[in-house]
């Protein structure tokens, strides 16, 4: 299962939709950087964010999350309490191929200030804005830049396409944009 490469991604993007926007090269100046890179595509998040508060004692259940268990904010930045999360979404909206398996990692300049990113894997045939979870693992509070690079997606080819895929599923994140809370 080879990770492809920066003309793959390219291609796929252009011909195909499977990322837009899509930024072309690294942008890096003065921001967490984001765009393309050598064998995936770093993307940003939202000025759209719902930080996570325990105002009410709640139980995080998720059978039934409640969405009162968080605040929204929208704007330039947003501020994480300490150990403490954060939901956004991508700015990109995404297509995954049939034959491909799409993983993520937080950006280092995040990583490296106790601030972890995770997202599920983007299965074949998935597509939407990807909701991020962003976790302040410090006992301070952390900030979050809207419109800049948040983490980096690593394309998985697969040896031949799955016989089975989220779209064939009719999955229930499919089509999602914005923040999309849990769901059963």
């Amino acid at each position: 299962m080879p990770v492809m490469p920066d003309h793959w991604i390219r291609q796929q993007a252009q011909e195909k939709g499977m990322i837009e926007p899509f930024v072309e090269s690294q942008k890096r100046d003065g921001v967490v950087s984001y765009g393309l890179s050598s064998y995936g595509y770093d993307a940003r998040c939202s000025e759209n964010f719902k930080v996570f508060t325990n105002v009410d004692s709640a139980i995080v259940d998720p059978k039934a999350f409640s969405p009162a268990s968080f605040v929204d904010r929208t704007g330039p930045v947003c501020i994480i309490p300490p150990n403490s999360f954060a939901l956004t979404n991508t700015v990109e909206y995404f297509r995954i191929p049939r034959d491909v398996l799409v993983i993520c990692l937080g950006k280092s300049t995040y990583a490296r200030c106790g601030i972890i990113v995770n997202v599920t894997p983007l299965e074949p045939e998935w597509e939407g804005q990807v909701t991020i979870e962003i976790s302040n693992t410090t006992p301070l509070p952390a900030k979050i830049y809207a419109g800049e690079g948040i983490c980096q997606f690593l394309f998985l080819k697969g040896e031949s396409p799955c016989e089975i895929s989220y779209a064939d599923k009719a999955g229930k994140y499919m089509g999602q944009r914005g923040v999309s809370l849990p769901r059963m």
